[in-house]
């Protein structure tokens, strides 16, 4: 039951703020902050009560939660987790209360901002624990809507446009999903959408798995951010509130690698194996793509927004190695991005343009010297987003660069282009920290450098949360691969099948 109560929580926690009179600001930022906070501790003891005995025995899905629910089609209202499910619960519950602080200073129709944000989280926390596949769609798409309203109505620059391009991209890329979904309900003979059923017992022919995997995958994919559909990332990210941002990266992207993961290997796993190749050169396109563009960027935003396209091609080469080393990089490499990709937001979009006004390197003017805290942050976020040794991204690229040597299919220069990836990531690191900070604006004065505000406690408490989860990860990265390597095993056991 504690996990299905984060859904609950967040819900009501909706529910509730959204009848709370818009004027009390007070009131509603404490039942969101309070939520969030309920939904993070219910993540946290869902991961300290998960049995590693169990786990380690085969029963690597727990505290399972069963009903008929339209029996007629075969889904069932069926929820729990495994090790997979857990990391994606507790960053889903760390960036959800993060966000929550640097919504501190909403003011516009206020019960609405928070009511579409905790639905939102309600929403991602139902995909993560969904164990029947059109419960994963459905709370997939509960989790897509209220990000137009957010980007829509509380964003800025062209943001009914990025509102619409994202809720377009994610609705054509999850129909394609649901067609492979339904496609997959019928061929089995199972009359189920039960996914440990159909991971256990649904002989599928490989001819239909190579058809069906693509639908599934780069359905997900499209919100995980994977070229050519990439587009809606950035533009999204650059228009959306900064909270909306934080959750954009951190957990609304990781929807689409998880159904790549669930709805795809684990269900299909001769297609994985037979469009691996293709995937992977597709992720190292992503990776060296997004670092190059990010590069050209004169926008603050567009810089993280097209890095968050970069780092995700990790996680995408992550899950085309599909041996146990690489796979375990790619969920680790979830988690860090959401993290460190909330973290890069948290100081571009939440502490720098709520004092300057302005995303645009040429108007920002040597802000070392008047925000030198803020400063540092940025520097330290970007150290962690390189990757950094100590801080969660090493980790999980490391693991996946591993993955993908070991894999014989691949090609070896797959590893070069991610090297050519890596080396622009420090580039446009390096440009960042020097046109932003140290760069005088054009029209400046020595006169103009007056220090802007210092930083607010609801800017420093998310800050360092999210800076001590990235280190946390880094330096003891066993905390979250002991959960997510047994539940690893059935998807490894039906890859080992496809060889013969």
């Amino acid at each position: 039951m504690l996990g299905l109560l984060t859904v609950i929580v967040s819900f009501v926690g909706g529910a509730v703020v959204a009848l709370i009179p818009a004027s009390n600001h007070r009131l509603i930022r404490s039942i969101a902050l309070l939520t969030s906070f309920a939904g993070l501790v219910l993540s946290l003891c869902c991961y300290f009560n998960y049995d590693m005995d169990k786990a380690n025995e085969g029963e690597v899905f727990q505290n399972v939660i069963e009903a008929e629910w339209i029996p007629t089609i075969g889904a069932k209202f069926k929820v729990g987790y495994d090790g997979i499910s857990l990391s994606m619960l507790i960053l889903t519950g760390i960036v959800a209360l993060c966000g929550v602080f640097f919504s501190w200073n909403i003011k516009e129709r206020v019960n609405e901002f928070f009511a579409y944000y905790l639905v939102l989280i309600g929403g991602v926390y139902g995909v993560f624990l969904s164990m029947d596949l059109f419960l994963l769609f459905v709370f997939y798409e509960i989790a897509i809507i209220p990000k137009y309203f957010l980007i829509s109505i509380w964003g800025s620059g062209k943001k009914e446009y990025a509102a619409m391009k994202l809720v377009l991209y994610s609705f054509v890329g999850s129909t394609f999903a649901l067609i492979g979904f339904i496609s997959i309900g019928l061929s089995s003979g199972l009359g189920t959408f039960d996914i440990q059923e159909l991971m256990m017992h649904a002989q599928l022919s490989r001819d239909f798995q190579v058809f069906v995997f693509p639908l599934i995958f780069v359905g997900f994919a499209v919100l995980a951010g994977m070229v050519p559909f990439h587009t809606w990332a950035p533009t999204g990210h650059s228009a959306a509130p900064t909270a909306a941002s934080m959750l954009l990266a951190g957990v609304v992207m990781k929807l689409g690698a998880y159904g790549c993961l669930r709805g795809g290997i684990a269900l299909l796993p001769f297609g994985a194996k037979y469009w691996a190749p293709a995937i992977a050169v597709i992720a190292v396109i992503n990776i060296l793509y997004g670092a190059l563009i990010a590069m050209w960027q004169r926008d603050f935003k567009y810089v993280i927004g097209y890095s968050s396209v970069s780092h995700m091609g990790f996680v995408i080469l992550g899950l085309a190695t599909l041996n146990a080393v690489g796979l375990n990089g790619a969920v680790l490499q979830m988690f860090s991005h959401g993290i460190i990709g909330a973290m890069l937001f948290a100081v571009v979009g939440g502490m720098i343009y709520e004092r300057t006004h302005t995303r645009q390197f040429d108007e920002l003017d040597q802000l070392f010297e008047r925000m030198p805290t803020i400063t540092w942050f940025f520097i330290i976020a970007g150290l962690a987003s390189m990757g950094l040794p100590g801080f969660s991204g090493f980790m999980a690229e490391i693991q996946i660069l591993i993955g993908t040597w070991q894999q014989d299919d691949l090609p070896f220069w797959l590893l070069i282009v991610v090297g050519l990836g890596i080396l622009a990531t420090f580039a446009y690191t390096l440009i960042v920290v020097h046109e932003a900070f140290f760069t005088k604006a054009k029209g400046g004065s020595q006169s103009s450098l007056t220090p802007y505000p210092k930083l607010k406690f609801y800017e420093v408490i998310p800050f360092f949360i999210l800076l001590a989860t990235a280190m946390l990860i880094g330096l003891f990265p066993f905390v979250l691969s002991k959960v997510i390597y047994p539940s690893l095993d059935p998807i490894l056991k039906a890859l080992e099948t496809t060889i013969n």
